[in-house]
């Protein structure tokens, strides 16, 4: 049978891409322009929505039918019963749901990676892949690519409440850094931004959608995999969709449409291919297919009636998440529309002078937060000064509740279990209130509204923390590379035990960077696709 682009539906392809994310993107992109062959499997839409687009409406994307809409399970060792987790049901993945803030971490965070098991994961090792990806607006240099795919850019009118933040950072001896991508993380900034000419640049309209009329590329959307396929020697060789899908056309397809492209249904229940299957379906995805397809725990999967196909225990371990709380602030002037993103500036720095790499990551929104339980103000009446910390240490799970790929797994990230994070939370919020109540801020700062200035001790903080607690969106880790007991893949990104599979995005984080991921996502991706295309 054939499909309307005139693709036979039931051909091989040389790789099998599943997730048209940031890293699924990424590697599709990189296969197709090496000669291979590449079928690329989303379960969301196009990305025609509008506010994908516009770096401002953001906010709106959330709860929408580009987001899965994921929740926690309620948190033990916080007082909120759970967590909402936006995560990218769409081309872009994540990527066209996010604030767009280019961040790689900190120097520290990939040589803890390859000391601790994943060989060739240094800094100094993955500098190139991240100059691979980059255009850089100022150019080419030791630390930045330029001419690449993805479009890196400063911002050149920030929101005068922004500024004040950083002058406050300055007043309270924390230094200015212009470039937290350079030698060094650490200090205040404006964020760099995956921003061209006032448009977002997801994955998708940066790597895929330039070559979307490639012979070598289907792009297959609306079809959910719902296991892998295996051929008799236990090799992965395909993927089962959950339902039929539709075929992207590129003569059908405008990212500016809000109408839904015409194309081509994809009548095959299955895929095949003759090289690796490359899953990137993020940290909550990913494991969940694996578990699906009977890679995983074997003691979980033998009572969901699911046949065990390689027993690795570390299949949806070691979650964890940056989290924060909100600083609500009551303005005394009108702040101006933004624009570029809500996240303008932020902070990094070490929560103990002794650390050789930041676990704080405060940040500045130049609108106002809504807390839960206090006054909700306007645009243009308040600001947030939010405090988070990104070096966790508590870790939880994610596992299946059915052997059924419509039911979203059970996620319990165990925020705070561990009391070196609520500790650091703390140290977190009284460096981002010292600041906040500085006198660069005087002029703009009418009253502080959560959680109030009754909040001073350490015990009142904890509660209020803990009850407002937030996610950054920086779920990572739980299909870990590395070669201990509890690693899922190898550091070159194959399962352990399973030929013809390889998974590529922030679950096979060990542990997640400083600061936002999706730089260091783009960046697996791209070692990936060396990793195939070399191997």
């Amino acid at each position: 049978m054939a499909a309307s682009d005139g693709t036979t539906a039931g051909e091989e392809f040389d790789h099998i891409i599943v997730g048209a994310g940031s890293a699924g993107c990424v590697i599709a992109r990189r296969l197709v322009d090496a000669g291979r062959k590449v079928a690329l499997v989303e379960a969301g839409g196009p990305d025609t929505n509008p506010a994908i687009h516009d770096p401002l409406r953001a906010w709106e994307l959330w709860n929408s039918q580009e987001d899965w809409a994921y929740l926690t399970e309620p948190q033990e060792h916080s007082l909120k019963t759970s967590l909402s987790w936006p995560r990218g049901k769409v081309l872009g993945g994540s990527s066209a749901l996010n604030g767009m803030i280019y961040i790689r971490g900190a120097k520290a965070d990939f040589d803890n990676w390859a000391y601790n098991g994943a060989a060739g994961w240094s800094y100094d090792q993955v500098l190139p892949f991240f100059k691979k990806s980059e255009d850089f607006e100022e150019g080419a240099s030791h630390y930045h690519g330029a001419g690449g795919p993805l479009p890196v850019t400063r911002i050149h009118e920030p929101n005068p409440a922004s500024l004040a933040f950083l002058e406050a950072c300055a007043g309270h001896g924390v230094p200015l850094n212009d470039d937290p991508n350079a030698d060094t993380i650490l200090g205040a900034g404006l964020t760099h931004l995956t921003v061209r000419n006032g448009r977002r640049m997801s994955a998708w309209t940066s790597f895929v959608q330039p070559v979307l009329d490639s012979p070598l590329l289907t792009v297959i959307t609306g079809a959910q995999v719902a296991r892998l396929v295996f051929d008799g020697t236990g090799r992965a060789a395909g993927v089962g969709l959950a339902g039929t899908g539709r075929v992207l056309s590129s003569r059908t397809y405008a990212a500016d449409s809000t109408a839904a492209p015409a194309s081509g249904e994809w009548p095959a229940a299955e895929l095949r291919c003759s090289g690796d299957v490359i899953v990137c379906g993020g940290t909550i995805g990913s494991p969940q297919l694996l578990l699906l397809s009977g890679i995983g725990p074997a003691d979980d999967l033998r009572p969901l009636g699911i046949e065990v196909m390689a027993d690795l225990p570390g299949v949806g371990a070691n979650l964890h998440d940056h989290f924060l709380a909100t600083i609500l602030y009551e303005s005394a002037r009108t702040i101006p529309e933004g624009t570029s993103n809500m996240l303008e500036a932020h902070l990094f720095a070490p929560s103990d002078p002794g650390m050789p790499a930041p676990d704080l990551q405060p940040l500045m929104s130049h609108s106002p937060m809504p807390v839960e339980g206090y006054p909700v103000l306007d645009y243009g009446n308040g600001y947030a000064i939010v405090p988070g910390v990104i070096r966790p240490l508590s870790r939880g799970r994610l596992w299946l509740r059915a052997a059924d790929p419509a039911a979203h797994p059970a996620i319990d990230p165990h925020y705070l279990e561990e009391p070196a994070d609520l500790k650091a939370l703390v140290a977190a919020f009284r460096l981002a209130r010292e600041i906040g109540e500085g006198q660069a801020l005087k002029d703009w700062r009418a009253r502080e509204i959560a959680p109030g200035p009754d909040v001073r001790t350490d015990e009142d903080i904890t509660e209020y923390a803990m009850r407002n607690l937030i996610t950054y969106h920086h779920q990572a880790g739980t299909c870990k590379m590395g070669i201990d007991a509890m690693a899922v893949t190898t550091p070159d990104l194959r399962v352990h035990g399973v030929p013809g599979l390889r998974v590529a995005d922030a679950s096979v984080m060990p542990a997640v960077t400083s600061g936002n991921t999706n730089a260091p996502t783009i960046m697996i991706a791209e070692r990936c696709a060396d990793f195939v295309l070399t191997s």
